[in-house]
């Protein structure tokens, strides 16, 4: 795993440069629009207001509970979704990048999750919006949903390097995460929660990114999720990134021919 992890360490050195180009990357994008990168906000206000409207009835929930939980739900979805749905993609779309210039691999997979991380930002307007609207009682144990993030921008990057190089050299892997991402957010507790009465666990629990919305959005509300969940993300981590380097040695310097 020596190519691997000093590849790794490179993209991290790498830091300021990748940061730069996530803001170059999101600017560009809503470069000549009026509103710019708040369209991202204003996209993820409609979003909740729709959803919390609708779903508050049809799950026969009080709107000052249920809004500002579907709030923090659906802006970790978008996160999520928005990385791994990318991802597959990644290195194709910088395939002149990776042709021409010298650079280490791990920084496209680094700068798609910064970005990612940049609209995350602009979409924390709008949870602000909600609490001001539904306050919330806030406590120490929030603070724990910083340690949950760190766990889930942890497990992104593996996820994101291992389906970029798979859907690098397999294409029909892109339009397949594409077709399976709006199914999975039905499985995944974003408009319920893990425990909602009629949703059976087993399906729930089996699905990974479960385990990463509980991290964040439990202790945001003052709940500390249970040890497992903790458990479970940390061999998660522990095994997906062993898999991960174990793979990027070994095809890595063929990615070139594959794009």
């Amino acid at each position: 795993m020596y190519f691997a992890t000093k590849d790794l360490i490179k993209s991290v050195r790498h830091l300021p440069l990748i940061s730069h180009l996530a803001y170059s990357d999101t600017k560009a994008r809503y470069k000549r629009s009026m509103l710019g990168p708040l369209w991202l906000t204003l996209g993820a206000a409609i979003g909740v207001v729709g959803l919390g409207l609708v779903w508050s009835q049809l799950l026969h929930q009080d709107r000052s509970q249920f809004i500002p939980s579907l709030t923090v739900g659906l802006l970790l979805w978008q996160f999520i979704s928005g990385t791994v749905t990318e991802s597959t993609g990644i290195f194709v779309r910088q395939a002149q990048i990776i042709r021409n210039l010298q650079l280490p691999i791990f920084i496209h997979p680094i700068q798609l999750i910064a970005r990612q991380c940049i609209s995350l930002g602009h979409n924390l307007l709008v949870l602000v919006g909600v609490l001001l609207v539904y306050p919330q009682s806030i406590s120490w144990v929030s603070l724990l949903s910083v340690v949950g993030f760190a766990l889930v921008v942890l497990n992104l990057l593996w996820i994101s390097v291992l389906l970029g190089l798979i859907g690098a050299r397999f294409r029909d892997v892109e339009q397949i995460v594409q077709s399976l991402m709006p199914i999975v957010f039905f499985l995944t507790p974003v408009i319920y929660k893990a425990g909602h009465i009629g949703v059976s666990q087993a399906i729930i629990w089996l699905n990974p990114f479960t385990y990463f919305v509980t991290l964040v959005r439990d202790p945001i509300f003052g709940t500390i999720p249970a040890s497992f969940v903790y458990q479970t993300v940390i061999l998660m981590a522990l095994a997906g990134w062993t898999v991960t380097l174990l793979f990027f040695n070994r095809h890595a310097p063929r990615l070139a021919f594959w794009i």
